[in-house]
Parts: C-alpha cells; structure tokens; sequence
C-alpha cells in the first residue's frame, strides 16, 4: 500500500508517518517545501528520521507548484492521501493572508484535483477546530455551525466545502480531521506548550496572551496517531464523505498547564498581555462521533504526557 503524506516534516505529518513507516508495510512518499514559518532545523530532523527508513520516498516541493505536483500523482500511483500540509498559525494570518490562499486553499485544490484524477481511494486531509470561531455550544460537534474568526480559521472552512463539492460531483472519498490543540514530542515551537518551555531554555519572556484566561482542548500527538492509523484501518467502513473532530474532550486552562510545568522547573520569565485579536477563548471538542467509530476510548493523561513532551525536549533540543 503506497500513502502519500504531505507537509511530512512537520508535526502531525512528521509523527503519523514515522507511525506507518514503523509498521513496515506501507510504503510512504513524503512531501514538503521547509517553508520558514517556524524553525527549519526542526523539520530538517524530523525528515531525516523518517529518511532512515527503506520504505520511505521524500520530495522537496511545494504543494502550490500544480506541475510537480501531478508529475508525483502520475508516477507514484497512491492508494491512499494524507494532507497536512499548508500554512499555519492564527495570528500569524493577521499579517500574511496571501499565504492562506496560496498554500491552503490553491495548495489543497490541487491535491484533491489529483486525487480525483488519479483515482486515490481516498483523501484524508487537515481541518482545525478553529473552524468552529467563538460557537459556546460545547462541546461542540460536527454539526455545529461554524463562524472563522480569522484567514486561517476561514480557509479550512473553505477546503472542507470544496471537500464537499468534490464527493457530490466527482465521487471522491474525503475524510476531515478537524484537530483540537495537538501536542507533544516534536511538536511545533510557536504552540503554546513547546514556546513556553522553549522560552525557559532559551532564557526568552514568554508572552501569555489574554493574561492566561485561554481554555483549549489539549491533545496528545501520539492519540491524534493512533486515531488516524485507525480511521485507515477502517477506511472501508467510513461515509463517502464526512469530518471528524480529533480532540480529547477535556479542556484545559492555560493557568493549569504553567502551574504544572513550574512544578517540573520549567519557569520562564512573563509577561501578561491583552488578548490577540484572532484568537478563540476556548476550545473544546464532542469526540463521541470518533469513538463510536475507532472504539478509541484510552486518552492520554496530559500531565504524563506532557512530562514525556519537557523529557524528549531536555533530550533532543539542548
């Protein structure tokens, strides 16, 4: 079974291919453009992990790119399409729109413009919980209507209805993930979690936005994993088309997360500040609609893993 992952050397792609590649009877070709929103290094790593593995094939492209992009679909021939790849982060959209637009939304459309014509049994790909805006009927499912606050929030919006144009007209087969907060081991540096403790190590002033009144659905990379690994499983099982949100059900309070990371002698300097205005106050997930299909019940404890997260820092980031 050949899988195509796109944005492998970031966080979520990193971590669900080193997954598979781990089982040694998929075939995984990777592709991502190290754009420099956040640290290359780090992607850099985390692709030459994955690069130890026989089964594994990288491309250096960026998804914008329409040519190089069918050229892999037409040599390749993949059964399956995991698409993370685009740009990230909230705020950051406040101040770069047309790199929404470009990757996110001209990037997907030519993913899905080759998983329709390359017959790809089916096409998982990346929403956020962002997408749901300030909505307080938590916690909130996959029916709830859904107000982007923000480009970011606004273009996975729009890629879940092209989405839905694509199955009603063309038959494709497409799977939304509409990830809640992920973290953990080889997560990304401008999340709250790894930028807090990447602050102390760094001797930097960590900004606490909203004076530390967020609320976020926190969940675990090596959940979000193993929930993925198993929709694949069960991918004959799955509606033609329809979302699922990846969250654990159990929001926390950013106060809580920095009391326990003091607790662990992780204690940067900081400094309060007034809420950024493309941020969500809180976040918090319905994953019943996931658990009655996967049967995954076993969340990970957030204090452990995020102990695991301060760990695999000390270890692999000093």
């Amino acid at each position: 079974m050949k899988i195509l992952i796109t944005g492998s050397a970031g966080f979520i792609g990193f971590s669900f291919a080193k997954k598979l590649l781990e089982k040694k009877i998929y075939k995984i070709v990777g592709i991502d453009n190290f754009n420099d929103y956040y640290d290359i290094n780090l992607k850099k790593k985390r692709n030459n992990i994955l690069k130890n593995y026989k089964n594994y094939k990288f491309n250096k492209v960026d998804i914008t790119d329409k040519k190089k992009i069918e050229k892999i679909f037409k040599n390749e021939k993949f059964d399956f399409v995991f698409h993370f790849a685009a740009q990230a982060g909230v705020r950051y959209s406040i101040n770069f729109p047309r790199k929404y637009m470009e990757s996110n939304l001209m990037g997907f459309f030519n993913i899905l413009e080759n998983v329709k014509k390359y017959r790809v049994k089916r096409l998982f790909y990346a929403s956020s919980s962002s997408v749901y805006g300030e909505n307080k009927n938590f916690p909130l499912n996959e029916k709830e209507n859904i107000f982007p606050k923000n480009i970011y929030a606004l273009s996975k919006k729009v890629n879940e209805e092209i989405a839905n144009i694509f199955n009603r007209y063309y038959k494709v087969k497409l799977t939304g993930l509409r990830f809640f907060t992920i973290y953990g081991e080889w997560g990304r540096p401008d999340m709250m979690m790894l930028k807090f403790i990447n602050s102390y190590y760094n001797n930097k002033t960590f900004e606490l936005y909203n004076f530390g009144n967020h609320v976020r659905d926190f969940t675990y990379i090596g959940d979000a994993v193993a929930i993925m690994y198993l929709l694949l499983k069960k991918h004959k099982k799955l509606d033609n088309n329809e979302i699922f949100n990846i969250c654990s059900n159990k929001p926390i309070n950013l106060k809580e997360i920095i009391l326990f990371m003091k607790k662990n002698e992780i204690n940067p300097k900081i400094k309060k500040v007034t809420l950024q205005k493309a941020d969500i106050l809180k976040t918090h997930g319905n994953n019943s609609k996931l658990i009655r299909f996967t049967k995954f019940k076993k969340f990970s404890d957030w204090k452990e893993s995020l102990k695991r997260t301060i760990e695999w820092y000390q270890k692999n980031m000093l």
